[in-house]
């Protein structure tokens, strides 16, 4: 559905230029919303009024948006996940409005630096890796595509960390990305949601006869919700980004404050704003495991709260609700979202139970994100009942009618029925809630072609027999205006002047760049520009680390989070291997520069280990002044979106050496494939269909396959096969 681009309806913008109303806004707020006169203003006012003025195109189109979806009632796409990993906005706000350049040149009239304006933004503290920077890609997308949607997550006070190196050790600093407010968020009090926790079930008969369940005597909490607009690429349409922070429904005890109880007084404020304080609090202790799924239920209930207030406004039944909502659970985080629904459509909504799982299965998409069957969630039954008991009955019926199907269908087949079931009895137990989101959606998606065979083969095989119909396969992306035209500009101007500019909204278009592939004047340029990245890069290492580092050597690059399935282990040995190569026996290797970038679980011990390896072995070969010609490493700290900006367009070589068979898809492979580094890698993930759509020539192989992988690992011995 195509939006107007018009900024203000009856007004006389088009007798100005776009960005001579953004500079006039941009001065107004200097003005009027910092309260500066300009002689006086900090580089942080001029930051915060030129992204107000952003935000005022943004949110003057987003009106525009939703004033045409919801007179037009269309079908919404809600996206469920518990991270976003939207990393700085002023930069791809400008860019996705095409902007950036004319605004850069106005702002030099002012003697202002656009770049160094954008750079005083910190990356939103909401994501911890690529299932956030996945969400951020297919919001940007989405909107590039007029689709309508939304995507709904909590507004996290804190981030997973901020990651320091001390003597080469990991060192967590809270990510408090807030301190300083958000100037691309609105609150919208308004939309407030009450949600309740804990409590009891009582079991009742209406007038009619029927039987009825109340879920009594809980604990009450606000969300409350913040809107950032979400911008497309070359249309008008701004979608939302709602993110829901906890309060208290009753925040100050004035009888406490009167007796003395200073403490007190606040107290049930600061207990319910701990649930959206922070990222993944660790789960080591039992009541840092209660939050985290209070934390999962919170955001689910205010969301399908949200999402029927939308549709109640032109439906007075909920039957078109399949028609109107398509709701993608983004891994089991938010899987908990099919018993609300259940319970909202039973107990709310008073209709029979085959209806309303009816209308939850045709609302329900669910995509996976692992293969590793210890990452899928499982919530002790005990907690679950304690936090939720009213949707804890709910999963009990949804596993009972559906283990009756499965029974009818596979006769005596107990050990199907076990593993199947919706609740694990050992070793203890628990709700399997990739299990629910299987059983309650229409839709299971991996993301690589690999990742998905693997899930029907080797992950929930019994799943994939029972509903072949329901399993498929939807291949990662990422956004080409974040991580081509906007982290490297040069290079999409490359491209464009070669083929125009139609690449930026269909990607397939890169294609016509194949006949430019031996053109001198082409490679050259490209050449200058992977240079000049480089040399960014390595002023950026220079001044934080103060590393020397020859931007003629490779750059050999492998960022991501730290684990041990990743292999960083395997690549810093490998990197030990070459300096005693190049120290002892003289082997005239090319100049290389190894760069690491990763954090690694604050709990994670053996992936501590490996930081602390890695910085170790750079100290020992970037002080030794036999290889200083040949051979440097580095460890990023505070690997992130912004900083990612910068190294992948100044890589050559992209490391992705995960275990075949481990890693679902990843995306850093396509950003860095995207940019024109080359890919040595195993057969894993979209490492597959990268080889396949670049040509097995340009992708170096490397390491066993997944069945190969398979075969061995029962009889794998890396002792023995290193003696």
């Amino acid at each position: 559905m195509s939006i107007s681009t018009e900024i203000t309806p009856g007004s006389d913008h088009s007798k100005r230029t776009d960005v001579d109303w953004l500079i006039e806004r941009f001065l107004g707020h200097l003005k009027y919303t910092r309260a500066k006169d300009w002689a006086y203003a900090t580089s942080m006012d001029q930051y915060l009024a030129l992204s107000l003025a952003v935000r005022d195109v943004l949110f003057e189109r987003k009106i525009i948006t939703q004033l045409t979806h919801t007179r037009g009632d269309v079908k919404r796409v809600y996206y469920l996940s518990l991270e976003y990993l939207l990393g700085q906005m002023l930069r791809c706000s400008l860019v996705n409005l095409g902007w950036y350049e004319s605004c850069r040149e106005r702002l030099e009239r002012l003697g202002l630096d656009l770049d160094e304006l954008r750079d005083i933004e910190p990356d939103a503290g909401l994501g911890n890796g690529g299932l956030g920077r996945l969400a951020a890609c297919y919001l940007d997308s989405l909107a590039t595509l007029d689709m309508p949607a939304l995507g709904y997550g909590i507004r996290y006070e804190y981030g997973i960390f901020d990651q320091e190196i001390v003597n080469g050790w990991q060192v967590e600093r809270p990510d408090y990305w807030l301190r300083f407010g958000s100037p691309w968020e609105i609150v919208r009090p308004e939309f407030a949601c009450p949600v309740r926790l804990f409590g009891r079930v009582e079991h009742r008969t209406d007038a009619a006869g029927r039987p009825r369940s109340l879920w009594t005597g809980c604990r009450l909490v606000m969300g409350l919700p913040y809107d950032i607009p979400i911008p497309s690429c070359g249309t008008g349409t701004v979608n939302l980004l709602r993110l829901w922070s906890a309060r208290a429904s009753e925040s100050f005890d004035l009888n406490a404050f009167n007796r003395g109880g200073y403490l007190e007084a606040v107290q049930e404020q600061a207990l319910t704003e701990t649930i959206s304080k922070v990222l993944y609090p660790s789960d080591a202790v039992e009541k840092n495991r209660e939050l985290r799924l209070i934390q999962q239920y919170f955001f689910v209930a205010c969301t399908l709260s949200d999402i029927f207030r939308r549709y109640d406004k032109n439906h007075d039944t909920v039957d078109e609700l399949p028609n109107k909502a398509a709701i993608q659970l983004n891994d089991t985080h938010p899987a908990v979202a099919i018993s609300e629904m259940m319970r909202i459509l039973v107990d709310e909504r008073a209709l029979r139970w085959e209806r309303a799982w009816e209308i939850t299965q045709a609302v329900f998409g669910y995509t996976n994100h692992t293969l590793m069957p210890e990452a899928l969630e499982i919530w002790p039954v005990s907690l679950f009942e304690r936090v939720l008991p009213r949707h804890l009955e709910i999963i009990y019926d949804i596993n009972q009618r559906f283990l009756d199907d499965v029974r009818r269908r596979y006769s005596g087949d107990s050990g199907r029925i076990q593993r199947m079931s919706l609740i694990q009895e050992s070793p203890f137990k628990g709700v399997r809630m990739a299990h629910l989101a299987i059983v309650g959606s229409h839709t299971v998606n991996g993301v690589a072609k690999l990742h998905s065979d693997l899930i029907r083969s080797r992950l929930v095989p019994d799943f994939a027999e029972f509903w072949p119909e329901r399993f498929t396969g939807v291949t990662n992306g990422v956004t080409p205006r974040r991580w081509l035209l906007a982290c490297n500009s040069a290079l999409a101007g490359a491209i464009t002047r070669r083929i125009g500019d139609g690449w930026i909204r269909d990607l397939d278009q890169l294609r016509r760049l194949e006949p430019f592939a031996d053109d001198p004047e082409f490679q050259k340029e490209f050449q200058q520009i992977k240079r000049q990245n480089k040399q960014r890069l390595a002023e950026w290492i220079g001044r934080k680390l103060a590393i020397p580092t020859p931007i003629d050597a490779m750059f050999d690059v492998q960022v991501k989070r730290l684990h041990e399935y990743k292999r960083q282990l395997m690549n810093i040995l490998q990197v030990i291997i070459r300096y005693h190569r190049i120290r002892d026996e003289r082997a005239d290797l090319p100049p290389r520069v190894v760069l690491f970038g990763a954090k690694a679980a604050p709990s994670y011990h053996h992936a501590k280990l490996i930081i602390k390896l890695i910085n170790d072995v750079g100290r020992t070969i970037n002080t030794d002044p036999r290889v200083a010609d040949r051979l440097r490493v580095a460890f990023l700290p505070n690997y992130r979106v912004s900083l990612a900006e910068l190294i992948i367009p100044a890589a050559d070589l992209s490391e992705q050496i995960s275990t075949a068979g481990t890693e679902a898809s990843g995306t850093g492979n396509m950003k860095f494939a995207l940019n024109g580094a080359l890919t040595i890698g195993t057969l894993d993930g979209a490492n597959v269909e990268i080889r396949d759509a670049v040509g097995a020539d340009n992708f170096f192989l490397f390491g066993l396959t997944e069945q190969e992988v398979a075969y061995y690992r029962s009889t794998y011995q890396p002792w023995q096969l290193g003696t």
